[in-house]
C-alpha cells in the first residue's frame, strides 16, 4: 500500500463509527495514483459529510501529500450497493 492509501484509510478510519470495515486500494499509473475509498453502508453518509464537504477535505489532504512528490492523487468513493 502506498503513502496515500495510508494516509487516506488513517484520516477516513478517524470520520466513521466503523473504522474496521474501511478498506483502501491504491493503483498507480505513471505520475498520477488512483486510491479507491470502501467504508461500510451506514458510515457513506458521515465520510460524504454535509454537502460532500468530508469527502472534499479528505481529497484535498490527500492531493496536497501528492503534490508534494509531484504525484497526481485522485481519491475515489467506492459504493457497496
Amino acid at each position: 500500500m502506498t503513502d496515500y492509501a495510508d494516509l487516506t484509510k488513517f484520516i477516513a478510519e478517524r470520520i466513521v463509527s466503523n473504522p474496521s470495515a474501511v478498506t483502501v486500494d491504491s493503483r498507480p499509473r505513471g505520475r498520477s495514483t488512483i486510491v479507491t475509498l470502501h467504508v461500510a453502508e451506514e458510515d457513506m453518509g458521515k465520510l460524504i459529510g454535509k454537502t460532500g464537504r468530508n469527502i472534499e477535505a479528505v481529497r484535498a489532504v490527500v492531493r496536497a501529500a501528492g503534490l508534494r512528490h509531484h504525484q497526481r492523487v485522485q481519491v475515489e468513493l467506492k459504493d457497496l450497493r
